[in-house]
């Protein structure tokens, strides 16, 4: 999930409680979707399983900083926070359309200004960009229970791609969760240069991925993102929360 404002170990997997099936009630609902190995293509994609699983990440795979941890860093309410903010330079950033840091230095070396700092708020007042990265950072961790359902589809051999409205910061969600374990950092607003719910986003993924719209399933906590894959007729879901994802999977006969 992007940010309206913001949003930048390998540890021992531990397993949430089983996650429930749904009844047999819903099993009788079920709409089923090619579960079976991919026929088509070429290369890897002869072997490949469908359907592929297209994942938001902010608050749908990963706590989002910005509702709580953020405010109280620049020590201001979210109202406050919101009013003051520049109404572009956080898009422009997800986008990929500005630097957190000058070309002419290293990624990681600390200046005093930068084009993000520069643009972050209306007035163009310093803040401290290092300390917000850290709050960002500590503040990432996993939704409850999602983990052990990534970890579930990775063994049953599911591909998976991040389709997220990020900035470059993603890579530090990386550092910290190694989500890279699941799924691959495949879709970032960054790096492809379009947001949802922008239709061509989603079928700049279908060109990327050479799937038929009905082989890819795409969760996200945002109805409107939902909503968009589903016009270009892309199986959407919208999380809520890990037991009601995996029901709603189970119901596409994606048993975990």
């Amino acid at each position: 999930m992007a940010f309206v404002l913001l949003r930048p170990t390998t540890a021992t997997i531990s397993f949430p409680r089983k996650l429930k099936h749904p009844t047999s009630k819903f099993r009788k609902m079920s709409v089923k979707i090619n579960c079976s190995r991919n026929t088509a293509g070429t290369g890897d994609k002869n072997n490949r399983k469908l359907p592929v699983l297209l994942f938001d990440i902010m608050d749908t795979i990963v706590r989002d900083p910005f509702y709580q941890d953020v405010p109280a860093f620049f020590r201001m309410p979210m109202e406050e926070l919101l009013e003051c903010k520049h109404p572009t330079a956080w898009i422009e950033f997800e986008k990929g359309l500005i630097d957190e840091m000058s070309p002419a230095f290293s990624f990681w070396l600390l200046l005093k200004e930068t084009e993000l700092a520069r643009k972050f708020f209306k007035d163009g007042r310093d803040f401290d960009l290092e300390g917000l990265k850290n709050c960002m950072m500590k503040g990432y961790s996993f939704i409850e229970g999602v983990e052990g359902l990534l970890c579930a589809l990775k063994q049953n051999n599911y591909e998976m791609h991040a389709f997220t409205n990020y900035p470059i910061w993603y890579e530090m969600i990386e550092d910290k969760l190694k989500l890279s374990r699941f799924l691959s950092w495949t879709f970032c607003s960054c790096t492809i240069g379009k947001q949802k719910p922008e239709p061509d986003s989603y079928l700049e993924v279908l060109r990327h991925l050479e799937v038929e719209p009905a082989n890819c399933v795409f969760i996200d906590d945002r109805m409107r993102n939902v909503e968009a894959a589903k016009d270009v007729g892309i199986v959407g879901l919208q999380f809520k929360n890990t037991d009601s994802l995996s029901q709603d999977l189970a119901l596409l006969g994606i048993h975990i």
